[in-house]
């Protein structure tokens, strides 16, 4: 993470996922340099080029969010199915039910905030609020849409580190408010 508060969209690298089915770029984890079944949460983009499974994560809780590209996916999650496009609310689900994407349209870029339980992920779509609080808040995060405050669409604010100058200058900037909770 920089001193910054900031984690930039070009300097993510992106690698195969869990079950080889498509690429992701982790963006923050914690506790830092845990693994896939030691996170307590995992924020990352990924690009799904084709349809398919996604990877099964016990014990943990997923919201995703398409942010880029034509089309859509209607992802089944377990026997019921959701369509979601780059400007459809964020949809959460658990990780261990078995979930598949069908591509409609091109590939797609989304954003993936994954928990370990008992704690919960929340994810909203919309103009930023810096004054929205949350009592039971661990962790809040916001995934720029748009430019905003000199940042690139796609970078990401760790607001436990951001200068507050800059957290007031994203106010109205259209964002995925992420706050990890419990």
């Amino acid at each position: 993470m920089t001193a910054s508060g900031v984690l930039r969209a070009a300097d993510r690298r992106f690698r195969p996922w869990k079950n080889g089915g498509g690429e992701t770029a982790e963006i923050v984890v914690a506790p830092p340099g845990a693994d896939f079944e030691s996170f307590s949460w995992r924020i990352s983009t990924a690009i799904v080029a084709a349809s398919g499974p996604f990877s099964a994560f016990s014990g943990v809780d997923r919201v995703l969010s398409v942010v880029d590209g034509d089309g859509a996916m209607v992802l089944t999650v377990g026997e019921n199915e959701h369509r979601l496009d780059a400007a459809s609310n964020p949809l959460a689900f658990p990780g261990d039910v078995p979930a598949a994407a069908l591509l409609e349209g091109g590939g797609l870029l989304d954003f993936n905030v994954m928990v370990r339980r008992p704690l919960r992920a929340e994810v909203t779509r919309g103009p930023f609020d810096p004054a929205r609080k949350c009592a039971s808040e661990r962790a809040r995060y916001v995934l720029l849409l748009e430019e905003g405050a000199g940042l690139e669409r796609l970078d990401l604010v760790v607001l436990a580190t951001a200068a507050p100058a800059l957290v007031a200058a994203l106010a109205g900037t259209n964002v995925l408010d992420a706050r990890i909770v419990g």
